[in-house]
């Protein structure tokens, strides 16, 4: 009899044993939801739930009522104030349409607008100025465009002071003495945008109507002319208005600077950079000047 009773206790004592070892073991082998996630006891690789990821969501364009169109800019670095230009080979007669199958993509992501110059030409502008470095790809029909934004340099004219400022990526880089317009030929207010670099020009009133034998007429050779306007305004050197520069008027609507100060600007900005006209009297530049985009 005492022979049996231990073997009894000797048995309990195993299944406790096992029991326990069961119990510890457990939970260091239950397999995960998926791979990476949480340990849950109780659940095996057969009730296993993999996470639903969503497809990515693309824009569909509507078919092009439009011939391959031509894109600008294209394959360049350009300033934060540049719109984007495509020009069709036919009248646009479903503006609508023709923009649903047109497609803008940036990155970093920046919001912007369609708005027509006439029936062949469409542009695209940012609500407000790219982003330092975006890089932007556009899209319509069979025509593709890839460009970038460089650094951002904003440019302010400011007549109350009659000083430029400078700023690159948010601090200012330069400031400049300047003269404005003078009466009667004051230099329009509004953000007007870089446009091409002229090392070397004659200035001609008689291109815009003045003839040069006239009292306000003029042929004056200037260095280190930037176009910011279509409409003939320029930020260039004009050495013969140093002492005025930063006091009072006297230009015919350009942005007299130095020499020193003219190369440096003519150097050192890029087509599509702002440069934002205040406190003028004359008036708002026109929308439809042609780097007047900002002022629609």
């Amino acid at each position: 009899m005492a022979f049996r009773r231990t073997v009894t206790r000797i048995s309990l004592t195993a299944v406790i044993a096992a029991v326990g070892a069961a119990t510890l073991v457990s939970p260091a082998t239950a397999e995960p939801l998926w791979p990476g996630g949480p340990d849950i006891p109780g659940v095996g690789s057969s009730d296993q739930v993999l996470p639903v990821v969503p497809e990515p969501q693309i824009q569909r364009l509507a078919p092009a009522n439009f011939s391959d169109p031509s894109i600008t800019p294209n394959g360049e670095v350009v300033g934060v104030a540049q719109p984007i230009a495509i020009r069709f080979n036919e009248a646009i007669a479903d503006r609508g349409a023709a923009e649903a199958a047109i497609r803008v993509t940036t990155s970093p992501s920046v919001e912007g607008h369609f708005y027509w110059i006439n029936d062949t030409q469409v542009r695209w502008l940012p609500n407000e100025f790219y982003p330092a470095h975006t890089q932007v790809t556009v899209e319509a029909g069979g025509s593709r465009a890839d460009f970038s934004t460089g650094d951002s340099v904003i440019t302010t004219a400011d007549d109350a002071t009659k000083t430029i400022t400078v700023t690159r990526n948010g601090e200012v880089v330069r400031t400049m003495p300047t003269s404005f317009g003078k009466a009667g030929h004051e230099t329009p207010n509004g953000t007007y945008i870089v446009g091409e670099r002229v090392r070397e020009m004659y200035m001609d009133s008689s291109t815009y109507g003045v003839p040069v034998d006239s009292p306000e007429g003029y042929r004056t050779y200037v260095e280190y002319a930037t176009r910011i306007s279509y409409s003939g305004i320029f930020v260039h050197a004009a050495p013969w208005s140093v002492g005025s520069q930063g006091y009072e008027n006297v230009s015919h609507g350009c942005l007299n600077v130095s020499t020193e100060d003219g190369k440096w600007f003519f150097e050192n900005s890029q087509k599509g950079d702002p440069v934002v006209v205040t406190g003028t009297a004359g008036g708002t530049l026109s929308g439809s000047d042609g780097l007047g985009d900002w002022n629609r």
